[in-house]
């Protein structure tokens, strides 16, 4: 079913079917993302969270419907208008994805080295202004190897918001954190957010964070292959009509697992 583009709308997914070849993975997706706003995608572990991730970004294609990007088409853009759609967004990946030879400074760099024509030091200026505002300066002449798995992850973001996108994608940022470490990154997209006015996707499967950061949710189904609910987590939680999902928030096992 397609959907009708609210005013505030920066994504939208229109009745979008993923799929590798003949296996479909997800179908009839039709949701919409709001300026400002952070958005999570939730589901278990196969249900198709970072397959949605690669096609909103544009790594994959999807195999029906659309994927708009300030209403447009990023699988159709080509040349000049794909390359400008591209900078309206930035990814942290679940690993951070730094390069281990390059310093916290020079990897932030890298966008600003791609896309822009500034001079070394405006590009140096603008690359630890970003470190800065996740609090990573201080190690910006720091090797990833040098850090820790929290640090990587900020200094992935600072990376990910080097050319000022309006959306940050982000693949798992809780994942193999301690608690501690967990929330102080949370903060930090609420931070981002309201201060910055950044609109936030993120993928995962942390019920902690999501309660943390999260203004609106989806829930996508391994099972149907498509969205079984959404809203706000405290909705998700206390009022789906889906068993799936009020076992999910509830951390209760599937009687159908066979674990007794």
């Amino acid at each position: 079913m397609s959907v009708s583009p609210r005013q505030d709308s920066v994504i939208v997914v229109d009745d979008v079917t993923l799929a590798y070849g003949d296996r479909v993975v997800l179908q009839h997706l039709s949701f919409q993302v709001y300026r400002g706003e952070v958005f999570v995608i939730l589901g278990v572990s196969g249900s198709g969270k970072s397959t949605l991730l690669k096609n909103m970004i544009g790594l994959n294609e999807p195999a029906r419907g659309k994927v708009l990007i300030y209403g447009s088409d990023l699988a159709a853009a080509r040349g000049d208008e794909r390359a400008r759609l591209l900078r309206q967004f930035g990814v942290m990946y679940q690993s951070g994805a730094l390069f281990g030879s390059m310093t916290l400074l020079e990897n932030v760099r890298l966008p600003l080295d791609e896309f822009t024509d500034l001079r070394s030091q405006e590009k140096d200026l603008i690359a630890l202004a970003k470190l800065n505002q996740v609090g990573m300066r201080a190690a910006a002449w720091s090797l990833p190897g040098e850090i820790s798995g929290g640090q990587k992850k900020r200094a992935a973001i600072a990376r990910a918001m080097a050319l000022d996108p309006f959306i940050l994608f982000l693949d798992e940022p809780s994942s193999g954190l301690d608690p501690i470490t967990s929330a102080g990154l949370d903060a930090l997209i609420r931070f981002l957010s309201a201060d910055f006015g950044i609109t936030f996707v993120v993928v995962t499967h942390e019920l902690q964070s999501t309660f943390a950061i999260a203004d609106r949710c989806i829930f996508l189904d391994a099972r149907t292959k498509t969205l079984i609910a959404e809203g706000t987590p405290a909705e998700l939680r206390d009022h789906a009509e889906d068993p799936t999902v009020r076992r999910f928030f509830r951390r209760e096992a599937d009687p159908q697992s066979g674990v007794s």
